[in-house]
């Protein structure tokens, strides 16, 4: 949602393999991680400048890549983090006191589809970690609660100051703060704004883990290795068991294990994964 013209598209890394998906992007950029498995993608938010605001060109590249994402068997994880000194400083609110006068229905139109897009990586059915290596504050705080993973640097900054601005909170964040940390944090957060370092969102669960600033895309991309060596299927179906804080009851979650555990049972990887056990060797699974 950014006014200014969007920047030239971003280079790649250098020696890293783009996806076709990953081509053509403004204010993002995505990569095979150099040095992680083969199936761990990189997605790096790209306007330090601005603290990587999601830009109205950002946006529009954030649901092309999701898109390709979704559909690209080859991907066992998925790592996004920001570059330079910031993870994402929320949305464009510029905009918003620029139009005093927009309807309520006029708003709307503009901020669902922006939630949609962006909240779109929960859709992917590998796992995704949030390699949080600076401020994440409002929408960008909701983005790091929409991966599965996160690891963030001690000394980050993590908030949800919408009242403040005299606004709801949006991005979901009603719904992801309780479901990541729990009610009583939410609360806090979301009525007060208090902002979090790293380590204080690590000791409320907001974060898997808080690291030195400089650990923290290599702490995020060693947990998308591991991710990323397991099996396919199981890791996918058991992402998809913990979706929206996991089942609703003890019987369902009975229900889905008895459905999801003999699906994975009757795979190829199951037989690959016992054979490497017993010869005492990491597993090739090839998510058959």
């Amino acid at each position: 949602m950014d006014p200014a013209p969007s920047s030239p598209e971003s280079p790649s890394p250098e020696g890293s393999e783009v996806p076709s998906y990953g081509v053509g992007l403004a204010h993002l950029r995505v990569s095979r991680a150099p040095g992680s498995a083969p199936g761990v993608v990189l997605v790096t938010l790209d306007l330090p400048d601005r603290r990587n605001m999601m830009s109205e060109a950002m946006t529009a590249s954030w649901g092309q890549v999701m898109a390709g994402l979704a559909v690209d068997p080859s991907v066992r994880a998925v790592v996004v983090t920001g570059e330079g000194s910031a993870f994402c400083s929320g949305g464009d609110v510029s905009w918003i006191g620029a139009e005093p006068d927009a309807t309520v229905d006029e708003l709307r139109s503009r901020m669902l589809p922006f939630y949609r897009t962006w909240l779109s990586v929960r859709e992917i059915e590998v796992p995704t970690i949030a390699a949080v290596n600076g401020a994440a504050i409002g929408a960008g705080l909701a983005l790091a609660l929409a991966c599965d993973l996160r690891y963030a640097a001690e000394d980050a900054a993590l908030s949800v100051p919408f009242t403040a601005l005299g606004m709801h909170p949006g991005m979901a964040t009603t719904y992801l703060l309780p479901e990541v940390a729990g009610l009583a944090v939410a609360r806090e957060l979301l009525l007060t704004g208090r902002r979090l370092t790293g380590t204080e969102a690590a000791a409320c669960g907001l974060v898997t883990r808080a690291v030195p600033r400089d650990e923290v895309l290599t702490t995020a991309l060693a947990a998308a290795d591991a991710v990323a060596a397991a099996a396919p299927v199981a890791t996918r179906l058991t992402k998809r068991a913990l979706l929206g804080g996991g089942h609703a009851s003890f019987e369902a979650a009975l229900e889905w294990e008895a459905l999801a555990q003999p699906v994975t049972l009757a795979t190829a990887d199951l037989q690959e994964g016992l054979r490497a056990r017993q010869e005492r060797r990491p597993p090739r699974f090839t998510g058959r």
